[in-house]
């Protein structure tokens, strides 16, 4: 009977053991940044609005917490190109001034949106990229419905002034979600944005 019970005992913690591992490798391998489930990031941090006026332009946008669908972030505007504009973005900090946030134990960005077609981008921001024009993007091509999209860092390009550049992904320091670079009238729902 002592080893029918110290059997069961070892069975019993190995069991545990096992399922301890795989929620730390399944809790690794998705690191959600917001769900919109309430006003903050599960960092602690806002999302910001920008559009191009910061610099002159004429590009106008709103930004509204929605939840007839669950919740989500609505990001609707005009994006002109008068006056050297041609942006609109909400942005979230990663980190704090003086610290970067470390994102090399993953692959990329993961998003879950809708919207309708192109001119859509996540722009990512490191501890390098200093200058308000300094940024590294990759475009997002939106369906109608809710999907989940895949953004590797491979996919993450600089911008033309700093074209040699590599992106540091274990220094980020922001990302943002922006409709940029033509004209059109802008509208991107996200629900969740993460890491994964």
């Amino acid at each position: 009977m002592k080893n029918f019970n110290r059997l069961f005992i070892i069975i019993i913690l190995s069991l545990l053991f096992i399922s301890i591992t795989s929620l730390a490798a399944a809790d690794e391998s998705y690191f959600l940044i917001d769900d919109f489930s309430s006003g903050e990031s599960t960092l602690g941090t806002e999302w910001e609005e920008f559009t191009d006026q910061v610099m002159g332009g004429e590009s106008e946008m709103s930004l509204q917490k929605m939840s007839d669908d669950g919740e989500y972030i609505r990001m609707q505007g005009k994006v002109s190109l008068e006056k050297n504009g041609g942006f609109i973005q909400t942005r979230i900090k990663l980190s704090s001034r003086f610290s970067s946030f470390n994102g090399s134990s993953y692959k990329g960005i993961r998003i879950l949106a809708r919207g309708i077609g192109s001119g859509y981008y996540i722009f990512l921001r490191t501890s390098a990229t200093l200058l308000p024009w300094k940024y590294f993007s990759a475009s997002v091509q939106l369906e109608k419905d809710w999907t989940y999209i895949d953004i590797p860092w491979s996919a993450f390009a600089a911008d033309e002034t700093s074209s040699k550049e590599n992106i540091k992904v274990n220094k980020l320091k922001s990302i943002a979600i922006a409709a940029y670079g033509k004209e059109f009238n802008a509208s991107i729902d996200v629900k969740e944005i993460g890491l994964y």
